[in-house]
């Protein structure tokens, strides 16, 4: 299982990386993983306003279809396209390709909440 160390994570398998004052949100590779080959992605559009622990958007696999919940509460200022036609690129590149949003957090204080690589590998490993 791939974890970087350099990125923050959520209890709901999502990852976070923060850029400029903006999250970059992504699902994590034991997420990927457990659902299995992604089908679909649905993600929010620019503009749009997250809530932290509130679900953002979705991605369906072949086995299920989950829910993406926010990490952080902010304003969405970018959204990842590619994932509209490659919705693969979970499976292939959780980390890079596979980004969904980027947030304008609007209290940075969420981010401090989020786990570290190793707080989240050993959750991971409880499960």
């Amino acid at each position: 299982m791939n974890v970087p160390k350099e990125l923050k994570y959520s209890e709901e398998h999502e990852w976070v990386k923060v850029e400029d004052g903006k999250v970059r949100i992504g699902i994590t590779d034991f997420a990927q993983d457990e659902l299995g080959d992604i089908v679909f992605v649905e993600l929010p559009e620019a503009g749009d306003e997250v809530e932290a622990d509130e679900p953002f958007g979705s991605v369906e696999s072949v086995k299920t279809v989950s829910e993406l919940y926010a990490p952080v509460s902010g304003k969405v200022v970018e959204v990842n396209e590619d994932l509209d036609d490659s919705p693969e690129f979970v499976n292939e590149s959780p980390y890079e390709k596979a980004w969904m949003i980027v947030v304008e957090p609007s209290d940075e204080s969420e981010i401090e909440k989020l786990m570290d690589a190793d707080a989240y590998e050993k959750m991971t490993s409880e499960e």
